[in-house]
């Protein structure tokens, strides 16, 4: 297998448990995509609306998203690629790979909108500023990330993206503590149903927020700028068992809080009017559980907007660098990434509607990440030793088989009106 151009060192680890730490982080930047605000969005929605109905979509996203970010990670480690790239070198016309990179940059600005969207909302919240002065403010903010990521390295880049999760899990986390969640209920919510069109919709918005395509995209690059291409081997395995504990930190923390969300939802927001959008729901949990709580989850909401945007805006570089092989300056590109959010902010559309619908966009925009995702790492003349096991494609096949029939089943209901 020919070693591919990039080719950065990575220290030779231990097989000790503490040597492994230093290896941690990038899927913790990526995990950042399953906190963003189109999470807190459909979350909340479902919780208020149907109760503990959605439990069981939550857990679902949550578990096949495990699989899902561990393929991606594993396939920047054996090939020093990232996804967008590998793509982009096998397209067999410029007009695929235009066709390719168009629905995937589609998907990034949806993304982007949620995420610029819930900052917002949140410094709104916080602070009573305009909706398009706390925009620009989290767009501000997030370029300042990103440029910490090109200036100073990865590490501090998921350094900071670390303590901005800390937050978000503290700030979305805390109101549970005094909601008061029905178990017989919670353990009815893991049994797979819906109950309408409706509940149809929120699976398809919370599986879009939850199995995030530019998170697909984006954990391949992170792994490759953060180990380049590791050579088979003993060095692989370590790293590939590091990267393992990495996902597993990372979503075990993103699943926690997602289902507190919508738990927190379901026991205090239900048939409480207004509970359809952030600023109701924020309002109502202060009148139940105090403006303490309340402050709290806006404080999560903002972390969970800037770090979620960065991170957005780093996926969104990456696809066009890797489908059309073009470089455009970073502060150029976060300002045309912004312009949907601030146009949605400047002509009053409903914040919390466009969240939720956004995270429907970006379920249709899944298939095309996941499928390529498994196609590629189930070759053993790309990755090696790392190729996928039988079963592992079997469940990422069927991962994306649900997917997609949730998609079209989401699609047959809105033509038909049901």
């Amino acid at each position: 297998m020919p070693e591919p151009a990039t080719s950065k060192s990575t220290p030779t680890p231990s097989a000790r448990p503490h040597a492994l730490l230093p290896l941690l982080g990038p899927a913790m930047v990526a995990g950042v995509a399953y906190l963003d605000p189109g999470n807190v969005a459909s979350n909340m929605s479902a919780g208020a609306e149907y109760g503990y109905l959605l439990v069981w979509v939550v857990v679902l996203g949550n578990s096949m998203a495990w699989l899902i970010q561990y393929l991606s990670a594993k396939l920047g480690i054996a090939t020093g690629e990232s996804l967008p790239g590998l793509l982009g070198q096998r397209f067999r016309t410029k007009a695929g790979r235009y066709a390719y990179w168009i629905q995937a940059e589609l998907v990034a600005m949806a993304t982007d909108v949620a995420e610029v969207l819930g900052g917002a909302i949140a410094l709104s919240l916080l602070f009573d500023l305009p909706l398009l002065v706390g925009g620009v403010i989290t767009g501000i903010v997030s370029m300042l990330l990103l440029l910490l990521h090109s200036r100073r390295g990865s590490k501090p880049f998921e350094r900071v993206i670390t303590g901005l999760v800390v937050i978000i899990a503290v700030g979305f986390c805390a109101g549970i503590l005094f909601a008061p969640v029905d178990g017989g209920s919670v353990v009815e919510g893991l049994v797979p149903r819906f109950e309408d069109s409706g509940s149809v919709l929120l699976a398809a918005s919370i599986l879009g927020a939850t199995v995030m395509p530019h998170a697909i995209y984006a954990h391949s690059a992170l792994t490759r700028d953060r180990f380049g291409f590791v050579p088979e081997g003993r060095v692989r395995q370590l790293v590939l068992r590091a990267t393992r504990i990495d996902v597993t930190v990372a979503l075990v923390i993103a699943g926690t809080v997602n289902v507190v969300i919508l738990l927190l939802a379901a026991a205090t927001l239900q048939g409480v009017a207004g509970t359809d959008t952030l600023e109701g729901a924020h309002a109502a949990i202060g009148s139940a559980l105090g403006p303490i709580v309340a402050t709290m989850f806006a404080v999560g909401l903002l972390a969970s907007g800037l770090a979620s945007t960065s991170v957005g805006a780093y996926a969104g570089a990456e696809i066009m660098s890797g489908l059309l092989h073009v470089q455009i300056p970073l502060v150029v590109r976060r300002v045309v990434t912004l312009i949907p959010a601030l146009v949605i902010l400047i002509i009053g559309v409903d914040p919390t509607l466009a969240l939720v619908l956004s995270q429907v966009v970006l379920s249709f925009g899944i298939p095309f990440a996941l499928v390529p995702l498994v196609r590629l790492t189930m070759r053993r003349d790309l990755l090696g030793e790392s190729v996928n096991r039988w079963w592992t494609t079997v469940l990422a096949g069927i991962a994306a088989v649900l997917l997609i029939t949730l998609n079209v089943t989401l699609l047959v209901l809105v033509a038909t009106g049901a």
